[in-house]
């Protein structure tokens, strides 16, 4: 993995910035929540960094997928507890009222995949949800935890999980807020796929790498766009807006270069997707 010095790295403090930003050769955007000392929990310097870089990932032509991951042992496993006291007993404010919606990877036309390597709770567990999709480590904990301290079911989740894992799995978790292990979340359709820890990372950069390599950034970020506006639709609905995308999808240069590889079999050179073109 080649990395690319992120302009958000302080200056000469000797401090680790708290999420790691690194890109392949292949464009995928390595972003690592880097706060292994408190297992990564969420903090506002973490969230204002977390959504300016996914702003450059979604308008950098050169990146074609992240992929999302936690330094350490943990993914992510919520707010820091010190933040959430704070909060809760008047003594603190964090300021989401004037915050983007925690919904960037849901929103970013580029794929995201989550390498989750640990708790996953939470704040943590929002965006991993987000994320278009999931690897896990068999020790992995994912647990909504809201109804545990006397809060909703943030950031859409109520909308999302149904459609990820069903609405009887969707009403345990958020009820219970009970902690599900990689191999349940597994067999309920919360996670992708299950993978040693050694191989983890490795795993997901591979096959981000084959999204970037393979796949038309142009197509996928249609792709996003479908499956997350068809879940409102009806079918005819939703079958008469792929027939308007495949329309425009034919007429961009995406739709020949993936015809012509194909026939001259050699790997595709599509263009990279940058705020000009998104369609989103």
């Amino acid at each position: 993995m080649t990395k690319t010095r992120s302009e958000t790295e302080p200056q000469g403090t000797g401090e680790a910035p708290v999420i790691l930003s690194e890109q392949t050769d292949d464009g995928v955007l390595v972003l690592t929540l880097n706060r292994p000392e408190r297992h990564n929990a969420w903090t506002l310097d973490m969230e204002l960094l977390y959504n300016e870089l996914f702003d450059r990932a979604e308008t950098d032509p050169d990146v074609r997928a992240v992929v999302l991951t936690g330094a350490g042992r943990s993914f992510c496993p919520g707010l820091d507890m010190k933040v959430l006291d704070a909060t809760s007993s008047g003594a603190g404010s964090y300021p989401t009222d004037r915050l983007p919606p925690r919904t960037r990877p849901i929103g970013c036309p580029k794929p995201v995949i989550a390498a989750v390597n640990g708790a996953c709770a939470g704040i943590g567990f929002n965006q991993a949800l987000m994320c278009d999709v999931r690897f896990a480590v068999p020790g992995a904990k994912f647990a909504a935890a809201f109804s545990r301290r006397g809060l909703v079911a943030e950031d859409g989740v109520a909308w999302i999980l149904p459609r990820v894992v069903g609405y009887g799995h969707a009403s345990d978790l958020l009820l219970s807020s009970r902690p599900v292990a990689g191999t349940e979340a597994l067999e309920m359709g919360l996670v992708n796929r299950l993978v040693e820890p050694e191989d983890l990372l490795a795993t997901a950069l591979e096959y981000a790498s084959e999204l970037a390599r393979q796949c038309s950034p142009y197509a996928m970020s249609l792709i996003k766009r479908q499956l997350r506006d068809d879940q409102a639709r009806g079918f005819a609905e939703g079958n008469q807006e792929a027939r308007s995308l495949l329309l425009e999808a034919r007429k961009a240069p995406d739709y020949r270069e993936g015809v012509r590889s194909f026939i001259e079999r050699r790997p595709p050179r599509f263009s990279g997707l940058g705020e000009a073109d998104d369609p989103t």
